[in-house]
């Protein structure tokens, strides 16, 4: 099982982005999922949460600029980033406290605490 971080780039001040983290490898259930970031020289930080039933949580440094959401029956979780800002500029992570999968012989098992590798978003003021 693994998540894959997709949708980083460089953009300038003012502009958006959208990142994608999908989670492959069996899985039939994911709980909570979030995105974490990284800037140079700094601790990571969370950036917005949202639980299995969709209700979001946010940083208040990105309050009413960034929109986390999911869907389930993909696997996939979205932030939606507008009004970018230079201090927005770090490495994005997605993570996943439980996500439960199938392995090849059809047993259930469950993994905690898996976070994808990060995708750069780098903006310009």
């Amino acid at each position: 099982v693994q998540l894959q971080a997709y949708g980083g780039g460089f953009v300038q001040a003012g502009e958006s982005l959208r990142l994608s983290c999908v989670a492959s490898g069996g899985i039939f259930s994911i709980a909570s999922m979030a995105w974490y970031r990284q800037a140079p020289g700094r601790e990571r930080e969370l950036v917005a949460s949202i639980t299995s039933g969709g209700s979001p949580e946010y940083a208040d440094s990105v309050k009413g600029r960034f929109t986390i959401s999911r869907d389930n029956a993909e696997n996939t979780v979205f932030l939606q980033m507008n009004s970018l800002k230079s201090e927005d500029t770090a490495v994005y992570y997605c993570h996943t406290d439980t996500l439960y999968y199938f392995d090849h012989e059809g047993r259930a098992h469950y993994e905690e605490d898996l976070w994808g590798k990060g995708t750069l978003v780098t903006v310009s003021s």
